[in-house]
This record gives structure tokens, C-alpha cells and sequence, in this order.
């Protein structure tokens, strides 16, 4: 069996307790009872609060690492260039033809 990366686990722990929150609000919904609007309110509150947390987490452990992640604040810019020794930077190749 393929070995789980920490980022995946977060995410999938995070999908988890999603899916636990929604079907606890649905019976909590189905069988009314004194602290269904609270329980309600919470459930809003960790519907926002759980995905944010991951994506904290996700992003710290790809700073922590140096690794480039989903939850990079940086990940649509251009490539990084390389330095010549002469001291002008030039572009990395991608692979792409240029126009």
C-alpha cells in the first residue's frame, strides 16, 4: 500500500469531519431538539473554520519543507530565473516554444 503523504491525510481528515458535521446537522434537523439552533450555528461556523485550518496547515508544512503545495499563496506566477555569472538573469526552460 502507497504511504500517505501529511498533506494528505490533512485533507482527507478535513473531508471526514465535513462529511461527519453534515450528517450530524441532518439528524439533528430530523429529530428536533433544545440545542439544534446551536448546534446549527456551530455547524456553520466549523463549515468555514475546517477547510480554512487545513489550508493553514497545508501551507505552513510546504513553507516548513520548501516544497511547493495547492495552498501556495505564489502558485500562478511566472517561473523563478536563473542567474548567469555574469550577473543578468535569463529564463528557466520550460519546455514551451517561444512565439
Amino acid at each position: 500500500m502507497k504511504k500517505k503523504s501529511v498533506k494528505q491525510i490533512v485533507a482527507l481528515t478535513a473531508v471526514v469531519l465535513l462529511v461527519a458535521l453534515y450528517v450530524v446537522t441532518l439528524l439533528l434537523a430530523v429529530f428536533d431538539t433544545s440545542a439544534s439552533g446551536f448546534l446549527f450555528r456551530l455547524s456553520a461556523i466549523c463549515t468555514v473554520v475546517i477547510p480554512l485550518f487545513a489550508w493553514i496547515f497545508i501551507w505552513i508544512y510546504g513553507q516548513a519543507t520548501g516544497k511547493k503545495t495547492i495552498a501556495d499563496l505564489n502558485l500562478m506566477q511566472d517561473p523563478p530565473h536563473k542567474k548567469k555569472e555574469g550577473g543578468s538573469a535569463e529564463p528557466v526552460e520550460t519546455g514551451e516554444a517561444e512565439e
